[in-house]
């Protein structure tokens, strides 16, 4: 199945300023995640993208805008069902202040539990951010064969549950994981199993390549030792 390359959107006020963001209106991209947003064209030049795909809120759309305009044929398409969590009444909310929640500590060490008051549960959004990544992963091999690349621009919390997802991981270990703002994570998906080949990355992609990855030609099956060369 195709690679796709999960582009965590650029930094914000929010994200400098410890708020959590969530989906609040006008929450776009700070003169960093400009900046950030900027290198993202040369970043991915050397690789061909079957589409772009993105939550609906502005920093998304930020965070694409150099790229759709370096590429005017790219196709850049949005999809609700990789927004931001919904946080209900804690969005806006100063992340110290939310730390003395008692709810926080169920969000950190046991998130399958969690649901936001006046919001969604963590179980529902990563329920729907797994349908997302795999109906498009689906469209893009139809059209564009199994060894094409495509690009999902979306958050933080939604990027990390799809990690743990492709890693069999129970969604009470995702906290473990950190994806940056501007950085690129990366998976392939096998006949059998996916394969993580980059998390967080913040710099040059220039040596992931659209074609067969590890495990192709041989079932899924990693290579022996690691794959090192």
């Amino acid at each position: 199945m195709p690679t796709v390359l999960l582009v965590r959107h650029g930094r914000t006020a929010a994200n400098a300023g410890g708020l959590l963001a969530g989906r609040g209106e006008g929450v776009g991209l700070d003169d960093t995640g400009v900046a950030q947003a900027a290198t993202l064209p040369a970043r991915l030049e050397a690789l061909p993208l079957a589409v772009a795909v993105h939550s609906p809120l502005q920093r998304c759309r930020e965070t694409l805008e150099p790229l759709a305009a370096a590429r005017p044929d790219l196709s850049v398409v949005e999809d609700e069902r990789i927004v931001e969590c919904d946080y209900g009444e804690w969005t806006g909310r100063s992340l110290a202040d939310l730390a003395r929640e008692p709810l926080m500590e169920v969000v950190q060490r046991h998130p399958s539990a969690a649901r936001f008051p006046g919001g969604e549960s963590m179980p529902e959004m990563a329920t729907r951010a797994a349908a997302a990544v795999r109906d498009w992963a689906g469209r893009v091999e139809d059209e564009h064969g199994p060894d094409a690349l495509w690009l999902m621009c979306s958050h933080g919390d939604v990027i990390k549950s799809m990690v743990a997802d492709a890693l069999g991981l129970h969604l009470d270990l995702f906290q473990r994981i950190s994806v940056g703002p501007a950085s690129v994570t990366v998976i392939r998906w096998t006949r059998e199993r996916p394969f993580l080949l980059r998390l967080g990355d913040t710099g040059d992609l220039s040596g992931l390549t659209a074609g067969p990855g590890p495990g192709a030609g041989s079932g899924g099956a990693a290579a022996v030792g690691g794959g090192a060369t």
